[in-house]
């Protein structure tokens, strides 16, 4: 119980923070491009792989990260010349999202891949 709230906070703290990275990339504000935000969207999203998914969320949760990365961010900076800065604040919360669901996404795939193995 303790695990799945932990990784409830990893996933909304992620998600919050990726939002953050693109209102402060969309301002050029300068946290925005701190080093570390990367290596701390990476580790939530291991922390959520390895506690958060479970093995009948496995196929759900690989084919909604494929598709977040298939889209990777699509034209969304097209949006810039409809409204000032929403197509970069919409792109690189995305791009930084799928540091977070990518993290994840590695663990997950790699569970189900020795879970796959050891059933033989």
């Amino acid at each position: 119980m303790k695990q799945m709230k932990l990784a409830t906070w990893a996933f909304w703290i992620g998600a919050i923070l990726s939002i953050l990275i693109g209102i402060g990339q969309a301002s050029q504000a300068a946290f925005a491009t701190n080093k570390w935000i990367p290596v701390i969207l990476v580790l939530l999203g291991l922390a959520v792989g390895l506690i958060s998914i479970s093995v009948k969320e496995t196929v759900a949760f690989l084919v909604a990260t494929v598709a977040l990365l298939a889209f990777g961010t699509g034209g969304l900076l097209t949006l810039d010349t409809l409204i000032p800065k929403l197509g970069t604040l919409l792109a690189s919360s995305v791009q930084a999202f799928t540091f977070f669901v990518g993290a994840a996404a590695v663990i997950v795939a790699l569970k189900e891949a020795w879970l796959l193995a050891s059933r033989r």
